[in-house]
């Protein structure tokens, strides 16, 4: 691996860190951490209450490069990956739902809220 892929690697590491710490100042659980699947990963799974989460963290070393983290090819795939964890988290009644949350230093993460509608 390279350097700057390792670096990548340490500094997603500890975005997810950052933003498992900020979901559970803000009341989440976190049920687990960096699922794969064979249709790809899922950083985070968080419950509150009758909501279970599927999280895609991205960090960036700016909050400017934050607004371009996310696109729709990444959260196709983070989509996949929760349709197969499901019924792994989800109990009857639940609502499931994919968030994204940002990170970058300095600033305090940013959260989308249902960035993916289709998972129903």
């Amino acid at each position: 691996m390279s350097d700057r892929r390792a670096r990548a690697e340490q500094h997603g590491r500890r975005g997810e860190s950052l933003a498992a710490l900020y979901l559970w100042l803000t009341g989440w659980r976190v049920l687990a951490r960096r699922v794969k699947t064979r249709r790809g990963e899922v950083d985070i799974v968080a419950r509150r209450g009758r909501v279970v989460c599927f999280v895609e963290v991205k960090w960036r070393r700016t909050a400017k490069e934050l607004d371009l983290a996310i696109d729709a090819y990444r959260l196709r795939r983070v989509a996949d990956a929760a349709g197969l964890l499901t019924s792994r988290y989800q109990k009857p009644g639940d609502d499931v739902r994919i968030d994204v949350v940002l990170v970058a230093p300095g600033i305090w993460p940013r959260r989308i809220e249902n960035a993916w509608q289709p998972l129903r």
